[in-house]
């Protein structure tokens, strides 16, 4: 600024002079360049930032105008509890489970039903399960059994592995639920899992609760062996609930979603009962399960 102006090479290893319009180029030498008062530099980068800050005022003086009458009204009434919250995408879904993890102190239930997970959604599960363990949360999930034959669901409980997390499986479960220390779960209200609810009434919170322990009674540890109640003809636990279902009317696809396995191999377990009660037909086989006994426990 001294001497009136430098040379483009020396300032080469200073190029901040020029973004900050310091510098401009000399018009008799454009291997020269000149400097620009620091005053008047200044006034061209502050000029659109209090333009913004003003707007930025207005703005706000006109959007408390506008809120100005609910505000109003909400004051003579009682708040509104959003007991229930209806989270549609995945993306936001994830965002209130990812708040709901980071919130949770104590516990978290989980029933997953379905056979072997995609590796995806088992990272994904991990991650948050991982941050929670951290805090010494409890963790507690229930799979179906049909998981203990995925080696993705096997290698998640091996990572995933810590004094405070269980995981149990059991033959047919309800629909997905998440529970966080017992103030908030989260289920699904579509089949294709796009559409979640989210639920802080504490009494349907508790009954979810009530209910994942029921299920968590008789479920069992994912690393043991399950001991099924010997049946019949040799009838395997897994086909008797097949059985059970087929006599309910439940078609093949249906069954199979509901124990958490494929279409193939739950055909395969009817195929077998069909071969243990000599059956022919579908028709046939639901009278024979009635008349086998098979159904009837202890």
């Amino acid at each position: 600024m001294r001497s009136g102006r430098i040379t483009r090479a020396e300032v080469a290893s200073a190029p901040c002079l020029i973004d900050f319009a310091l510098l401009h180029p000399d018009p008799d030498d454009p291997e020269w360049l000149r400097p620009v008062p620091p005053s008047a530099a200044l006034a061209k980068h502050l000029h659109p930032l209090e333009r913004e800050i003003q707007e930025r005022r207005r703005r706000s003086v006109q959007l408390t105008e506008s809120f100005e009458p609910f505000m109003d009204i909400s004051a003579q009434d009682p708040p509104t509890t959003h007991a229930i919250t209806v989270l549609e995408g995945a993306n936001r879904i994830n965002a209130a489970l990812d708040l709901a993890t980071a919130e949770c102190r104590s516990e978290v239930l989980t029933v997953q039903p379905g056979g072997g997970r995609s590796e995806d959604r088992l990272s994904e599960a991990l991650e948050r399960g991982l941050s929670v363990v951290d805090r010494g949360v409890r963790i507690r999930t229930l799979y179906q059994h049909t998981a203990r034959h995925s080696p993705s669901t096997l290698a998640y409980a091996e990572r995933i592995a810590d004094e405070n997390v269980e995981i149990r499986t059991l033959e047919e479960l309800i629909e997905r639920l998440i529970i966080f220390d017992r103030t908030v779960a989260f289920i699904p209200a579509t089949d294709d899992r796009q559409i979640a609810l989210e639920l802080r009434h504490s009494g349907l919170v508790e009954y979810l609760a009530k209910v994942f322990e029921q299920l968590w009674a008789r479920a069992a540890p994912l690393l043991e062996e399950i001991k099924y109640t010997p049946t019949t003809l040799g009838i395997s636990g897994v086909q008797r609930s097949i059985a059970q279902l087929l006599v309910e009317g439940h078609v093949d696809d249906s069954i199979a979603r509901r124990l958490g396995m494929n279409v193939r191999t739950c055909r395969a377990h009817v195929a077998k009962l069909n071969a243990a009660l000599g059956s022919n037909s579908r028709a046939q086989l639901g009278y024979l399960i009635a008349q086998s006994g098979i159904l009837e426990r202890d």
